[in-house]
């Protein structure tokens, strides 16, 4: 890869980080439990296309190896970490007492 396509690449993944974060500022409380389903389903794509890479290269290199290895640990991550606010948010919404008889506080 030269330097030029490289550049290209970065400035690509900065202003995709920039969009993305302008985004998803402006999404309403309402909005966040079926936004975070949605990317819970994005991770997962990761997750496996990040498996299916790792499980079909020839001969990688260690920074191949390393670089897949760690997106494969960070989509986890985020599946796991989306799933858990995902039934907080959704928890908040059951009734006081089915809350407060599984365990939960209310804060209410």
């Amino acid at each position: 890869m030269d330097s030029g396509s490289l550049l290209a690449n970065v400035a690509i993944l900065v202003l995709a980080g920039f969009v993305g974060f302008a985004v998803i500022s402006k999404v309403p409380n309402t909005l966040h439990t079926p936004l975070m389903s949605g990317t819970n389903a994005i991770h997962g794509i990761v997750l496996l296309g990040g498996l299916v890479v790792l499980g079909e290269l020839r001969d990688p290199s260690v920074l191949d190896s390393v670089i897949l290895v760690v997106a494969i640990a960070f989509g986890t991550i985020n599946i796991v970490g989306g799933f858990l606010v995902t039934d907080r948010m959704l928890g908040m919404f059951k009734p006081r007492a089915s809350r407060e008889r599984a365990g939960e506080k209310g804060d209410a």
